[in-house]
């Protein structure tokens, strides 16, 4: 079994400042929410995050931004974010973007023991600079380096008590990526069953990849609310 946290809170204090952490999510769909507050409250500094994105100025990642809490963000979109846009236009904030299936391909590799790897995504552009070009097959490629975290920290729907995890459509997303690439991974989900429950071959995140879980409900906000007059 895996330990259960009781709250958001207890299940970061493992997490000092100067960490480099790992969360899943894209948007704000699949995010640890309550993680991420709690962090927030904790008041760690000089943490290195690498995420897809860095939420919305309200909520999420953009949380941890505004108050000036992340030294280093790796990611792939700016996005909906105007405080993120601002820090790094000002160079408040050290920034690392990376295409999106690159940075996908960083965090698995990370996770699966893989230290580099080469793609065609980025040669010819600034994304390549200085790192090393290979031709293979008359094509060019750039070597990219795997990514690892002190902690990861995702989203699921399910877990049993040993720590299996089951992602609910969509918030697959980046989230099991992230857990296989932290030394250790908290998940925050939303029910706790008992270990056997889940069918093995609906297991997205193997039990081995977690090291602690905190169930907490989900606000689920909107990042772009659309609506129509019919």
């Amino acid at each position: 079994m895996k330990p259960i946290y009781g709250s958001a809170r207890e299940a970061v204090e493992q997490i000092q400042s100067g960490a480099t952490i790992m969360v899943g999510g894209f948007g704000l769909v699949g995010i640890p929410e309550q993680l991420i507050l709690a962090l927030v409250d904790k008041g760690v500094t000089d943490l290195t995050v690498i995420s897809n994105n860095c939420g919305v100025d309200d909520w999420g990642l953009g949380l941890l931004l505004k108050n000036k809490q992340i030294k280093k963000m790796i990611g792939s979109y700016v996005g909906e974010n105007k405080e993120f846009e601002r820090q790094v236009l000002s160079g408040e904030i050290e920034v690392e973007l990376t295409p999106q299936g690159t940075l996908a391909e960083k965090m698995r590799a990370g996770g699966a023991g893989i230290p580099a790897f080469f793609t065609p995504a980025g040669v010819g552009t600034t994304i390549a600079e200085g790192k090393e070009i290979r031709e293979f097959d008359g094509k060019e490629y750039v070597l990219e380096h795997a990514l690892k975290a002190d902690f990861a920290l995702v989203r699921a729907a399910k877990a049993d008590k040993m720590g299996n995890l089951v992602y609910n459509k969509t918030a697959q997303n980046f989230n099991p990526l992230a857990a296989a690439a932290g030394k250790v991974t908290i998940a925050e989900v939303e029910e706790i069953v008992e270990t056997g429950d889940i069918d093995p071959n609906h297991v997205h995140t193997p039990s081995i990849y977690v090291q602690g879980l905190l169930q907490a409900k989900q606000e689920k906000r909107i990042e772009r609310l659309t609506t129509r007059t019919v």
